[in-house]
């Protein structure tokens, strides 16, 4: 077990023996301690339920190290390489745009994949569980869409409305608060550590984070069961808006991101795409009853690990990026004109849906540059751009913006959103 999570999932589903009276679980020491009527232990009952729900259960001690072969960590390389050339490919015929909606679509497409990412990882195992575990109790009639479909479409339903309203709501209530630019860098450092953890866990290098005491309440978890067990009509729509309370690492770090957006639509769209994301993995486990535990093999979760390893990188290079450390993180170098009029240094940007073009500028110290910013389609993290070495922190509006300075010394300067997730530079020599 990893968290608070396993044990009430394990606790709910032993509590339906007949014969248990009390079930005490502790995913720290991997035990259970089980109170039982007179008579016999159902024994095999309940190494049933709990292997039913992807875990392994013994009255022996179980040996909880498995050995990962060279040739297992080999096919999970290959895996990761494997689906980062067919998102490329995806992205070169065009098939990604829909979400790369404006320049803020490195957080949406990131959002979306993300989610895709968290729906086959341990982090949700809980919402897997759960709603497989609502695909077993709740009671539809009528034909098999009614049955069967409905109620988990609902359910997606629930979830997909419930996380664009809260991360819009998460977005405005950080537009209330003046976020400083050391805050956000150090705030999403942070962000990096957490998401190395969780990969490293996940690679089996380190112990969970519940094991240091990170952990929900057990009792937050009781109105979540009350509605997983409702035959009410409208309890799939409310049970998936509960999803957005969790306890999931993923959703609470897309929470954050939101929250420090400062707009309403860039948080609920944030949100939404992860949501999405997760849907179509969740979605067939509910309908297919399928177990979870069939989709952990040792490749795909290592797999799973070295994805989540990349987004910490990432998130490390945004961080590094408000300082105005530029890292050049699997980015595409476009190198701009620089046009010499009298006196000054001409360059010219467009801010679009890819995010910075051109992303570079090779500028001469000691000479004016009039940097003219063509930010029609700037919004959510692309609306404000920071160069911090050079003094710059601007807003942008939509048509041409112009900021103008003096580049006194040579080197290299990083300018990016004000997130770090879009990322420039100028080479002054």
């Amino acid at each position: 077990m990893t968290c608070t999570s396993c044990e009430i999932l394990i606790v709910d589903s032993l509590e339906e023996i007949e014969s248990i009276k009390s079930v005490k679980i502790s995913h720290r020491h991997g035990k259970a301690d089980i109170g039982y009527n007179e008579g016999e232990l159902p024994i095999n009952d309940i190494i049933k339920k709990i292997e039913e729900l992807g875990y392994q259960a013994s009255t022996e001690p179980i040996k909880k190290k498995v050995r990962v072969t060279t040739e297992q960590w080999f096919y999970s390389v290959l895996l990761v390489g494997g689906l980062y050339l067919v998102y490329k490919y995806l992205q070169w015929i065009g098939l990604l745009n829909w979400i790369e909606a404006d320049t803020s679509n490195i957080n949406y497409g990131a959002a979306f994949i993300i989610g895709m990412v968290a729906s086959i990882s341990s982090c949700l195992v809980v919402v897997g569980a759960v709603v497989m575990s609502f695909a077993s109790k709740h009671q539809a009639r009528g034909s098999f869409y009614q049955r069967n479909l409905k109620p988990h479409l609902l359910f997606h339903l629930g979830r997909l409305v419930t996380f664009f309203i809260l991360g819009g709501v998460l977005g405005m209530l950080g537009s209330w608060f003046s976020i400083s630019d050391l805050f956000m860098s150090w705030f999403t450092v942070f962000i990096a550590l957490v998401l190395v953890w969780l990969a490293l866990n996940v690679l089996g290098f380190v112990p969970s984070l519940s094991t240091l005491g990170i952990r929900m309440p057990k009792k937050s978890m009781g109105a979540w069961k009350k509605l997983q067990e409702s035959e009410h009509a409208m309890a799939p729509v409310v049970l998936g808006a509960f999803t957005f309370f969790l306890p999931c690492g993923f959703t609470q770090s897309m929470q954050l991101f939101a929250m420090s957006s400062g707009d309403f639509m860039t948080g609920g769209l944030t949100l939404f795409l992860f949501a999405l994301g997760t849907s179509p993995v969740l979605l067939g486990l509910g309908v297919a009853t399928t177990k979870f535990k069939n989709m952990e093999t040792v490749v795909v979760q290592k797999a799973i690990g070295f994805i989540i390893l990349f987004f910490a990188f990432y998130t490390m290079a945004s961080a590094l990026a408000i300082q105005g450390i530029n890292i050049d993180f699997l980015a595409k170098k476009e190198v701009g004109q620089v046009v010499n009029a009298t006196n000054t240094q001409i360059i010219n940007m467009v801010i679009d849906y890819r995010g910075y073009s051109p992303n570079s500028f090779k500028l001469k110290k000691g000479i004016p540059v009039k940097w003219i910013i063509d930010g029609t389609k700037a919004s959510g993290c692309t609306s404000s751009i920071i160069a911090p070495d050079l003094n710059i922190k601007e807003d942008i509006h939509s048509g041409d913006n112009i900021i103008e300075f003096t580049p006194i010394k040579a080197g290299t300067f990083g300018f990016s959103c004000w997130m770090g997730m879009v990322r420039g530079k100028f080479i002054v020599e």
